[in-house]
């Protein structure tokens, strides 16, 4: 069974990553199965020094949900030589239940591929005497579709010249038809196994397992023809032995179509729908055979199963979220417009914090929580509530992280100012980098906006990037696909927020929201520091109204 992935959002602050590892500690703890933090974008520096501080690794990296070639059962067919016998290959094939084989190199290469139909197609047409000779087949080969054995010749040598002759008449009559370098199929008649050798056949099968005389070994030695004696009689001998031509001589070479494991299923999907092929070869990022896949493969992909933290808007999840299936949301946002196929555990409540709810639910479930739990979810709460000064942190929220600070044994205090501290360096960073440590995406109306927060404990340090970041904003925002950019400078001690912004109306949006004098690009918001409560909410029932000068 798949691991189940726990992700929160795109732009993951302290609360997403913490809350995605916790919460995935406790649901396998609940219920064996494997769960996976991960996160859908960078870890900012507030977070690694949490991370850093409790000894927890950072949560795997997940660009997109959509499925790749390497989430699917292919098959690990392997693969054959290319001068393996024809009879050889169908066994294989038989065997393994497969339809189409690959032909790889000594080192893994794809040389070609073979198929059933191939080896169907090479029987059914005519095939002339000369085929063995066509294909180079080796006298390995020969003896053994023959179940014989090469009593005078070399096994590794090849049957290049001449045609396949059966000597079923009278020494005089073959004169009339044996080339040089024919192989000739008999029986046991000494006189007809001597005229052979005379004429240079350039090989000598003898059948019903009849012995071969010295004489016979002593010339075809000096004439340079070799001698396979076998117990099938000439008939037999006739029918099976063009199973000794060597794959390469039929296998399909170019144009052949190869996937890669990071190949995208829906990618894969489009091309083999237009082809009527069953299976297809797979190939390493060195280009080395490494399985096939069928459409039925593609076919029967399972859905990732994920947990959604900290977030429940599809604008804000990891890209390819409408290919996954979501089987439980935890949130203290407000409820997006995200769609699931059926009815699934959704946790959503009016606190500071999604580390809080997770908190909750350790002690609903009678888990015990340990030190680095503690100390994850203790920092989440103090970073999303900022220190408990934002209106969105609740009795809870705090009792919880002074319950979770005396389990970790951390000072919250100084523990909260060390962290924000490490989280608001800004210096020798550059504005995108800023801008996209903590932003999100909004849309009302068919209008996209985004906002970033950018805290901090220093007022000198945001009071330094203000015209930067507003030049920055003005640079983008044309090639952004976005309405309005919109920057919060929260300063985290005095509890005030700066908001600059650009975009046609969004300075007039600002002024319908706040009820307040602003200038063309930014306003003081005295005792604002929370984005979700503080600002979408009258910010986004502005733009819900229209009133902007654009409008």
């Amino acid at each position: 069974m798949n691991p189940v992935f726990v992700i929160g959002h795109r732009t993951p602050d302290t609360d997403s990553i913490c809350s995605a590892i916790c919460y995935a500690w406790l649901k396998q703890t609940l219920t064996g199965r494997e769960h996976i933090a991960c996160r859908a974008g960078q870890i900012n520096a507030e977070t690694k020094y949490v991370l850093d501080y409790f000894d927890v690794e950072a949560p795997r990296y997940l660009a997109s949900l959509h499925p790749r070639l390497r989430d699917v059962q292919y098959r690990r067919v392997k693969g054959i030589d290319a001068q393996l016998s024809l009879r050889r290959a169908w066994q294989y094939m038989s065997e393994a239940n497969i339809h189409t084989i690959p032909v790889v190199d000594s080192e893994g290469n794809l040389e070609g591929l073979l198929t059933l139909s191939d080896i169907a197609r090479f029987y059914m047409e005519d095939q002339d005497a000369n085929a063995l000779a066509a294909s180079h087949t080796s006298y390995r080969n020969l003896v053994d579709v023959l179940n014989g054995e090469l009593v005078v010749g070399n096994l590794d040598g090849h049957f290049e010249q001449g045609k396949v002759v059966v000597a079923a008449a009278n020494p005089d009559v073959m004169e009339g038809y044996i080339g040089e370098h024919d192989l000739v199929i008999m029986g046991n008649r000494y006189e007809s196994q001597l005229c052979s050798i005379e004429m240079n056949a350039g090989c000598i099968v003898i059948g019903l397992g009849a012995p071969v005389s010295r004489t016979i070994k002593k010339l075809a030695e000096e004439r340079g023809c070799s001698v396979i004696s076998t117990p099938m009689d000439t008939y037999t001998c006739s029918k099976v032995i063009n199973q000794a031509v060597p794959v390469q001589h039929i296998m399909k070479r170019s144009g052949l179509i190869t996937f890669r494991p990071d190949d995208l299923v829906e990618d894969v999907k489009k091309t083999v729908a237009k082809k009527r092929i069953r299976y297809y070869p797979i190939l390493d990022d060195n280009g080395k055979y490494i399985g096939m896949v069928s459409q039925r493969n593609l076919l029967d992909i399972e859905k990732q199963e994920v947990i959604l933290v900290d977030h429940n808007e599809r604008d804000q999840a990891v890209d390819g979220i409408q290919a996954a299936q979501v089987t439980e949301i935890i949130d203290h946002h407000r409820i997006g417009a995200l769609e699931t196929a059926g009815p699934i555990y959704f946790r959503n409540q009016p606190l500071g914090c999604t580390a809080t709810i997770v908190a909750q639910l350790y002690r609903e479930n009678g888990v015990e929580i340990s030190r680095q739990a503690a100390g994850l979810l203790c920092s989440a709460i103090l970073s999303d509530t900022l220190m408990f000064r934002s209106p969105t942190c609740t009795p809870i929220d705090r009792r919880i992280a002074e319950e979770m600070a005396q389990i970790a044994g951390v000072d919250i205090q100084s523990h909260a100012v060390t962290m924000f501290r490490e989280g608001s360096q800004l210096v020798n960073r550059s504005m995108d980098e800023i801008f996209h440590m903590d932003y999100k995406y909004y849309q009302v109306r068919g209008r996209r906006i985004t906002v970033s927060q950018i805290t901090s404990v220093n007022q000198e340090e945001l009071d330094a990037i203000r015209t930067p970041m507003l030049d920055y904003m003005r640079s983008c925002l044309p090639s952004s696909g976005l309405v309005m950019l919109f920057a919060m400078l929260t300063n985290i001690i005095d509890e005030t927020t700066e908001l600059i912004y650009v975009g046609n109306g969004a300075a007039s949006l600002v002024h319908a929201a706040f009820q307040t004098d602003n200038g063309s690009d930014s306003v003081v918001l005295p005792g604002v520091v929370s984005r979700k409560k503080q600002l979408i909410l009258p910010l986004l029932a502005a733009l819900e109204q229209g009133e902007t000068d654009e409008l």
